[in-house]
């Protein structure tokens, strides 16, 4: 029997799941779920990074739904609610007493945070500080062969690499050493601000389409959404002096199954009004499909709260399996 490498990832449920989440993680997660053997975790525990305490068993529920919606499939794939696994918690102390405290603080989304805040202390967690530590247990306990990750999420997982590789060299094979599953795809940026990346967590709502907004909306969100002066227009994908038409360029590809290079031909002659309407026209036609399916399951709680009772249950034993040899290796059991 052929045992399939494991894959790990996971989204946080802090908001309705977005375009940039369903073309940079969902869509990929389908497309591999057949491959692989998939963990897909709802991150609820880094949620509460962002002072999300509330509603958070509504949102994890939302976020099982979008799954579902888009296409992840419960028969095959393991979904599983982090904060019912104690296992992440208790790995995430245990590994916490093995990462230098320099090293956490280059890490790049916690100098972003840090800049955000404007150093004001109050909003500076210790969950923020070690969220890395916590993101390595969720991809060591399953003894992950791959995880998908975004360019701009490489750091992370060579941050869970090198912890890894250190436990092993001093305890000897006990974690599988991780490798990125990157997809070929642009990142998804914002629209209004392009030079930075579409997040469902964004103060202004018109920066990110929501997988659930109305075709209204969204055909607003991209009619605002940024370009550029050039006259006459030009549509060519250029990161550094067409961001914002290199980001719509991006979503059309993954949404069309159409290469760049192709779009940029076909759509040669046409101005960044018609360009925005065939944007919108696509998100809306994969929106409607999603929607639809998530309406007709959000209500059905009895079944969702079953999908992530197996799940975890599933999860559960990969990871106390992994937590007991931790465990028997640092002599606490």
């Amino acid at each position: 029997m052929l045992i399939k490498n494991i894959v790990f990832s996971a989204i946080q449920p802090s908001n309705n799941l977005t375009i940039g989440n369903y073309i940079g993680a969902i869509k990929q997660w389908i497309n591999i779920q057949n491959i692989y053997k998939c963990i897909y975790c709802i991150a609820d525990l880094h949620a509460i990074t962002n002072n999300n305490f509330n509603n958070l068993k509504t949102l994890s529920l939302n976020t099982l739904a979008l799954y579902l919606a888009c296409g992840v499939d419960p028969d095959i794939n393991i979904i599983c609610l982090q904060s019912k696994i104690v296992e992440h918690s208790q790995l995430h102390w245990i590994l916490s007493c093995y990462v230098n405290w320099n090293k956490l603080k280059r890490m790049t989304q916690f100098k972003s945070k840090y800049m955000t805040y404007n150093h004001l202390s109050n909003k500076i967690t210790a969950g923020l500080f070690t969220y890395p530590i916590l993101m390595t247990s969720d991809i060591l306990l399953y003894q992950t062969n791959y995880v998908p990750v975004g360019y701009d999420q490489k750091q992370h997982l060579e941050f869970s690499r090198d912890i890894a590789k250190n436990f092993n060299k001093k305890y000897g094979n006990i974690f599988t050493i991780p490798k990125p599953l990157i997809p070929k795809i642009g990142k998804i940026t914002s629209l209004l601000n392009p030079m930075k990346k579409m997040s469902k967590s964004d103060i202004n709502d018109n920066n990110y389409i929501s997988l659930l907004d109305k075709p209204e909306l969204v055909k607003k969100k991209i009619n605002n959404a940024i370009t550029d002066s050039d006259n006459p227009p030009i549509i060519k994908y250029d990161l550094k002096n067409k961001p914002g038409i290199s980001n719509l360029l991006n979503i059309l590809s993954v949404l069309t199954n159409t290469n760049i290079i192709d779009l940029e031909k076909d759509l040669n002659n046409i101005n960044y009004k018609q360009l925005k309407k065939i944007v919108a026209n696509e998100i809306n036609n994969i929106l409607f499909k999603i929607q639809k399916k998530y309406f007709s399951i959000r209500n059905k709680e009895r079944y969702l709260n079953s999908i992530l009772i197996s799940g975890n249950r599933k999860a559960k034993i990969i990871a106390e399996n992994t937590l007991n040899k931790v465990h028997k290796v640092i002599n606490i059991k």
